[in-house]
């Protein structure tokens, strides 16, 4: 099933510059192992502890995306070792114990909180403070901020979205970043129409998920 599904979605994105990350929270090895043999080496986690756990026994050419809220205390045990990306950045105080903790030129993206919900993190839309922001981020010697992410509204209807996700597009233009993480199992059809270069898929590749389970760490 994980293979058949990963390779649906490939066939429908084949013809957009989108690159998919399976979304592997709660997931098993043995699960994620799967996928990893149906060929995928972009695995993206929401919580620090399980992904470290995932990282020390899982194959080493796997390209971890924290994707997740990521809090400042957190970030010396996510930056042990390798992390391909942090998608997550949503305080400039973030970025900076990014930059302390960090013994390379660590990329990551700027989380937007695109529809303004209070339920969720990221910068504002302003393109006046963002461009502060990246101003001031660019000189962090260890941060180098490639471009935008957003989670946007749980919607019945995906097309709900595209206004959403074409605001970040235009946010990203703006600022010259090239690199756009958006869109999830719901919407990730209509995301790599609006230009994203990662969609976040788990449930659309892993079948729901059963919190009551344990991952096999």
């Amino acid at each position: 099933m994980i293979k058949d599904n990963i390779m649906k979605i490939i066939n429908e994105i084949n013809k957009s510059d989108s690159k998919l990350i399976c979304v592997s929270k709660t997931r098993s090895n043995d699960e994620i192992m799967e996928a990893y043999d149906a060929g995928m080496r972009d695995f993206g986690e929401n919580h620090v502890k399980e992904l470290v756990e995932k990282r020390k026994s899982l194959p080493k050419d796997i390209r971890w995306h924290m994707i997740g809220h990521l809090q400042t205390n957190k970030v010396k045990e996510l930056l042990d070792d390798e992390v391909y990306l942090i998608h997550s950045v949503d305080s400039i105080k973030l970025a900076r114990e990014i930059n302390k903790r960090s013994n390379h030129k660590q990329d990551i993206l700027l989380e937007i909180n695109i529809a303004n919900e209070e339920s969720k993190y990221g910068f504002s839309t302003d393109i006046n403070e963002l461009k502060e922001v990246v101003n001031e981020i660019s000189k962090l010697e260890n941060i180098n901020c490639i471009g935008l992410m957003c989670v946007a509204p749980n919607t019945d209807n995906p097309e709900d979205n595209v206004k959403y996700f074409n605001k970040l597009k235009g946010l990203a233009d703006s600022l010259n970043l090239k690199v756009l993480s958006m869109g999830m199992t719901n919407d990730y059809l209509v995301a790599t129409k609006c230009g994203a270069t990662y969609i976040r898929v788990g449930t659309g590749i892993f079948g729901e998920r059963d919190y009551t389970k344990k991952t096999n760490n």
